[in-house]
Parts: structure tokens; sequence; C-alpha cells
């Protein structure tokens, strides 16, 4: 939070309002003259972090408007959000999100953004942990994605991915088994669907490496993905 406090760039909550609901979603803009990309960014199981905040924040500094819904808005004691729930149960609330809701959520978020007359209309997703398979589960649900970031997340079902119409760039630690086994399995899925799917995996770093990555003493493998990682993030929105 420190960090966020210090950046020059505009920062705000907006509440989104469809179907009886009201989302709490966090947007971070690029100090740009002309306009920009969108990037739809899904939080982790932990719910909306500071980080989440931060991270969002980075992407602005990148170039892009960045929009972070809290997904657990009017989940929470008294109709709260993230911050409302005690630590120990968030996990246990984002874990239990009904799948349409989280769609639903996803799609108004992105489409306040992509209509602001800052927007060029182009529309990114990233996600991380669980949010990194809700990107990719997103990717089936939304046709006009024109990429799909997944980090360290699961895949859909082969029949979700065959809607799937943008490509999917994979993120993934060397030493995560749990996620990192299931990628040559969607690798092989994908070809045979004639999608496109890129996974890179970052040697020596494990589970959530990018928010892992810049926490202070962070393990040198960790703090090396972030990095690559962030090369390559900026490399493939900027060739779309």
């Amino acid at each position: 939070m420190a960090r966020l406090e210090k950046s020059p760039r505009h920062r705000e909550w907006v509440t989104l309002k469809h179907d009886g609901r009201n989302v709490e979603t966090f947007v971070a803009y690029p100090e740009s003259k002309d306009k920009t990309p969108v990037v739809l960014v899904i939080h982790e199981i932990f719910g909306m972090t500071d980080w989440v905040q931060e991270v969002a924040d980075e992407f602005a500094a990148a170039g892009y408007i960045a929009v972070a819904p809290d997904l657990l808005s009017g989940m929470g004691p008294n109709g709260g959000r993230t911050t409302s729930f005690k630590p120990n149960d968030v996990i246990q609330a984002v874990s239990h999100l009904d799948p349409d809701q989280i769609t639903a959520d996803l799609n108004a978020a992105a489409d306040y953004v992509v209509r602001l007359p800052s927007s060029n209309g182009k529309l990114f997703v990233v996600g991380f942990c669980w949010g990194g398979g809700q990107s990719f589960r997103f990717a089936t649900m939304r046709p006009d994605l024109s990429a799909a970031l997944v980090f360290y997340g699961p895949p859909p079902e082969k029949a979700a991915m065959a809607r799937i119409r943008t490509p999917i760039y994979g993120f993934y630690g060397g030493n995560d088994a749990r996620i990192g086994a299931t990628v040559p399995d969607t690798k092989e899925k994908m070809m045979e669907l004639r999608k496109k799917y890129e996974p890179v995996t970052y040697e020596g770093a494990g589970h959530g490496f990018m928010r892992a990555g810049e926490e202070p003493g962070a393990k040198p493998d960790n703090a090396k993905a972030r990095d690559q990682a962030w090369v390559r993030i900026e490399k493939i929105l900027a060739e779309k």
C-alpha cells in the first residue's frame, strides 16, 4: 500500500450495478495523451488485497487502463466486500463463488471500462492463482478478448476450451507441480482444438511468484521470474 500511495497515477473505486448487485471495482489510469487498451485484473483466492490494487497500478504504469473488481462485493458480513471478512474466511468465500455470478461481475467491469472515453476498446484479461483459472475460463465466455494471461491457474474443461477465440498465454512456476502438471495436457487439448496456447515455466519459481517475487527478502528465483514475466507481459500486450 505504501508503494501504491506513491503512485502518480489516478486511481479510484467505482460501484458497478448489474442484476441487483453492486460490485466495488478498482480502476487505475495510465498517464497518456492517447486512448489506451484495458486490462481486466482478476484477484487471487485471497480476494481484493492491497497487492491486487498495486499490480493493477503497475498495468497502468505500463500504459493500460486497469480494472479490478472485488468479486466478494456484497458477499461479506453486512453486505461488505473482501475487507469485511476475517482473513481466514476469505479463501472459503472466494472458492464458493457462483461461476455465473463471477462471469457477470467480470463482464460488468470490462464493459464499464471499455466504454470509457479514454479507452480504445481493446480488452485483455489477466488473473493470478484462483484468478488465473478464472482468466482462462473467462476466455471461454468472452469472444472479444485480445488475449488472456493466465498466471499459475488451472485450465477449463476441453468442451469449454472449444469456445476460446483468443490467444492464451500461460505463466507457471517450476516448483508448482500442482498447477504445472496440468500444462502438458492443456497444451495437447488446445493443439487438438487449434487454439493458441503458449505456456512458459519459470524454473525455480513457486506458486504465486508475482506477489512473492516483490516481497521484502524475496527468493531470488521468484524475483527473477517476476521480472521476466513483466517483460513478457509488456511484449504480449504491445503486439496485440
